[in-house]
């Protein structure tokens, strides 16, 4: 590509080089100098680990022929094309609009952005639109599709690079939809900028990242600033129960829109009943049942059928694709062992969404049976949800056991002590703790009898264990299956 296209609606500080902008060509855009291949345009980012301007030469050296920087370096080498920008991270995003040919443009970009339920929501929709014969991208958690391609993912939010190859992929293969996970780490690092969203979406938040954002207010601006930075033509869907919902949309130039099961709303729900085998909502006066139960994805489907009516699908097709729709990989799925006991695997990992799960648990179950709940919290990240999320899991459950989830390289029981230390004295006699997660589920299955329910939370869809740096592999579900085989229940 000719460096001037690239450059396209870009602001430039200063330009240096001896040739001009049309002569230059442009083979590949990196921004990890490790990845640089001759014609390079190379990207020098300050991260908050390592500064892109120390490799500078170190990617010439590989071939790059432009490099775009916030800082010129003192030397400057002939036959490279230098160019100071003000933020090389947000051009960055720009740069690989262009370099793909701006394919967020060219689709309907829906973004979902909240501490929970991100990931069933863009699901929820991708399976909709594929129900209703559309060709639609899903960027997520748990996996990248491309109409019927799965590519396992990485981030919830992949480097804009990754994003908008995957968008110009989706637009080849003909998709009109691209639904994603928008966190508030890829806001912060500018991974979403130089995107065209045609909907966002707000689920809901909680304390959560702090060892990332520092303050919840951090964390709240991360995700406001998705909103604010939207375009006129754009429509944002906000959460109107969540205290912090209408924040989002103060300074949008979006048009504005809200959801609510409480509260008056543009998409208004309703719970009529529910159960373990899932729910009976009205929707804007309209009655369907769903396999998906819980509160939680009440406003989960809500709002998916927002973002659906206001794409201009049909109400009715909507609400007869929603009710064809099978649980999200991880989130509330169910599992029945044949003595009669209820297992349930869920992502709850945030004290909010271990609440929601629990809350959703002892609403359905009519008392006479115990609820046993398997957690742990991860390691290396927020610390300050370690004690809530004690306080909650042994308030709300019959049993709460403590286990390691991902402890990552700290001291699984080290993490495990920050966790009781939210444990009021009146529920000291309803929790124990066991490290080793197998052993944990273990004593689960022991402990439990028939009718009783099995809470597994934290890690859903994951199928490893990160220990001191080394993911071993642990599925929940498998491991479930397998000890009740092993144990006869």
């Amino acid at each position: 590509m000719i460096l001037k296209d690239l450059l396209q609606r870009i602001q430039t500080l200063e330009t240096i080089g001896t040739l001009a902008l049309s002569e230059v060509e442009v083979s590949e855009l990196v921004f990890d100098s490790r990845k640089v291949v001759e014609n390079s345009l190379y990207v020098a980012l300050k991260g908050t680990v390592s500064d892109g301007h120390s490799y500078i030469n170190q990617s010439i050296e590989k071939g790059a022929k432009t490099i775009v920087c916030e800082d010129l370096p003192k030397e400057l080498n002939d036959g490279v094309t230098y160019i100071k920008v003000e933020n090389s991270s947000k051009t960055l995003g720009h740069l690989a609009s262009n370099f793909y040919g701006n394919p967020s443009e060219k689709l309907n970009l829906i973004g979902v952005t909240g501490t929970n339920g991100k990931t069933t929501v863009t699901t929820l929709l991708f399976d909709i639109f594929k129900t209703l014969g559309y060709q639609s991208a899903l960027i997520s958690t748990v996996e990248y599709r491309i109409g019927d391609e799965i590519i396992p993912s990485t981030h919830t939010t992949p480097d804009v690079i990754r994003l908008n190859q995957m968008l110009a992929k989706a637009v080849e293969i003909g998709c009109e939809y691209a639904f994603m996970e928008v966190s508030s780490h890829g806001i912060s690092q500018d991974r979403i900028e130089g995107l065209h969203f045609k909907i966002a979406g707000f689920t809901n938040i909680t304390h959560d990242h702090l060892d990332y954002h520092k303050t919840f207010q951090n964390y709240i601006y991360a995700k406001k600033r998705f909103f604010d930075e939207l375009e006129d033509s754009a429509i944002a869907i906000t959460n109107a129960d969540d205290k912090n919902g209408l924040i989002m949309l103060q300074n949008t130039k979006a048009k504005k829109k809200t959801f609510a099961l409480k509260t008056m709303a543009d998409f208004q729900g309703k719970v009529l009943e529910i159960d373990f085998n899932g729910m009976l909502l009205n929707f804007n006066n309209k009655e369907f049942w769903t396999t998906l139960t819980g509160k939680f994805n009440a406003y989960n489907l809500l709002l998916a059928y927002g973002i659906a009516l206001e794409l201009g699908m049909d109400e009715t097709e909507v609400l007869q694709a929603i009710s064809t729709l099978k649980r999200v990989n991880g989130r509330f799925e169910t599992i029945k062992s044949d003595s009669g006991i209820f297992f349930v695997v869920d992502y709850s990992h945030t004290p909010d969404a271990l609440e929601n799960v629990l809350d959703s648990m002892n609403e359905i179950r009519t008392k006479n049976e115990r609820l046993i709940c398997v957690f742990g919290c991860g390691g290396d990240r927020d610390k300050t949800k370690r004690p809530e999320m004690g306080d909650i899991a042994t308030k709300k459950s019959t049993l709460a056991i403590i286990t390691s989830d991902n402890p990552r390289t700290e001291e699984p029981t080290q993490i495990i002590k920050e966790i009781e230390a939210g444990v009021q004295p009146q529920n000291f006699s309803k929790y124990t703790s066991i490290p080793d997660r197998r052993e944990a589920i273990k004593m689960a299955i022991k402990f439990a009898e028939p009718k009783d329910i099995v809470l597994v939370a934290g890690k859903g869809h994951e199928t490893y264990q990160e220990i001191n740096g080394v993911k071993h592999h642990f599925d929940d579900k498998e491991t479930i299956r397998e000890l009740l085989n092993l144990m006869g229940k």
